[in-house]
């Protein structure tokens, strides 16, 4: 995966785990202690990942593949 599907993924979980944590009254994750504002960074953050491209299956690292061998997009080094 490259860094920006690991970036988006990572946020997307502690965002999605500090809203059940508020849900059901739990210690929540002391930056997003508030739960409006805890909701609305969730939704931001998921929103966020699921608008991106994420080559995340076989078929999508194929896609990216292909891209790559156009010079559709940016190689990243870390790949």
């Amino acid at each position: 995966m490259d860094k920006g599907t690991v970036i988006r993924t990572i946020a997307l979980l502690v965002t999605w785990v500090n809203l059940i944590l508020v849900k059901y009254e739990l210690q929540p994750i002391s930056v997003l202690d508030d739960e409006d504002i805890s909701m609305g960074i969730t939704l931001i953050i998921s929103v966020w990942a699921w608008f991106k491209n994420n080559y995340v299956t076989a078929k999508g690292k194929k896609q990216k593949k292909l891209l790559i061998e156009h010079n559709l997009v940016k190689k990243n080094s870390n790949e």
